[in-house]
């Protein structure tokens, strides 16, 4: 479990931790995003802080358990362990000079790599501005005058490096001179004590090691709240954009359109209407232009033209019978010729 809890730990969404608010760009993408953030919440939330107070437990339990067996070693050894005391504290220190007298060496090294490579740089302004004789290059006397600058930046460097190092180097040789001192007059006092001291290097360098994991995981720690907090924004804010998105989505279903394209389903707030007995407007109209289209079809067939031709053979008492019988049938429309279909 720790291993995979250290894997998943370092696994951050990228939309809830970027320096981007981590915005869904489609609903879809809303149901994915909101779930990855659990195991990464829960990671900073329990899992982090979790192994940090286990770290802390641990290393006091080495220090105590260190204590303890040195006061049993130190009450076996007696005096001997105070007397042999300056010999290893100066050892100490000696070896603390030493690891300054490298550092200066190596900073001492570094200034004198830097002075050489701007030497070179004046070196190769110099040639450029000699170049031309006749004319002087402006952007060779620029790079001249700045390569003049890092000469002495370097120079003082190089110089101050110097000292430091002959001041290191002289601390060293003399602790380095009171450690072979001490030994020679102590030398009996520190063969005693020799194993007090070895089992107290030995706790020194366990409890160096857990310090710097309580250290590192404090840190990660620190790192994982951060994290924390940005995702719980990042969070809100995708659920603030979730809930405008629904609510701009129900209030255009709400929405009553214009003109004809509203429908009875969208009327009275959403509510459909209960279905009317008589026919549509639209069912009426095609009905009408049917009955108009027939209408024309009847008066403008044969049979009608037939009728008029035969008006001339017949007697004008037939004439007004046949024209009372067509006034007595009802008929719903009239004919009129300036319709337009």
């Amino acid at each position: 479990m720790g291993t995979g809890a250290e894997c998943s730990i370092q696994e951050v969404p990228v939309s809830l931790t970027a320096g981007g608010a981590g915005t869904p760009q489609s609903t879809g993408c809303e149901s994915e995003q909101v779930p990855l953030c659990f195991p990464f919440l829960l990671n900073t939330s329990l899992l982090l802080p979790l192994r940090s107070s286990e770290a802390r437990t641990t290393y006091r339990r080495i220090l105590s358990e260190s204590a303890r067996k040195l006061n049993a070693q130190g009450s076996q050894l007696g005096s001997c362990i105070e007397k042999a005391r300056p010999y290893y504290e100066a050892r100490r220190l000696a070896k603390e000079a030493q690891q300054e007298t490298q550092k200066a060496a190596l900073r001492y090294e570094r200034a004198v790599s830097m002075h050489n490579a701007a030497r070179e740089m004046v070196f190769v302004a110099e040639q450029g501005v000699m170049a031309d004789k006749n004319r002087l290059d402006p952007t060779w006397q620029e790079m001249l005058n700045h390569a003049t600058c890092k000469v002495n930046e370097a120079e003082e460097e190089r110089l101050r490096s110097e000292r430091e190092h002959q001041r290191v180097t002289q601390l060293c040789q003399q602790a380095e001179a009171k450690v072979q001192s001490l030994q020679k007059s102590l030398k009996r006092v520190i063969v005693k004590s020799k194993p007090y001291f070895e089992l107290k290097a030995q706790f020194n360098q366990i409890l160096e090691e857990h310090k710097a994991r309580v250290t590192s995981l404090e840190q990660q720690v620190a790192q994982a709240k951060m994290r924390y907090s940005v995702a719980l924004r990042n969070l809100e804010q995708i659920s603030e954009q979730i809930h405008a998105r629904r609510l701009q989505r129900l209030v255009g279903r709400r929405a009553s359109p214009v003109g004809a394209e509203a429908s009875p389903a969208l009327l009275y707030g959403g509510m459909a209407l209960p279905p009317e007995p008589a026919a549509s407007a639209d069912t009426l109209s095609v009905l009408s232009f049917q009955t108009i289209a027939s209408d024309l079809q009847k008066f403008d067939s044969v049979e009608h033209l037939l009728g008029l031709s035969d008006a001339a053979s017949l007697n004008s008492d037939e004439l007004e019978e046949r024209e009372q019988r067509r006034n007595a049938q009802p008929h719903p429309f009239k004919h009129h010729r300036s319709i337009s279909l």
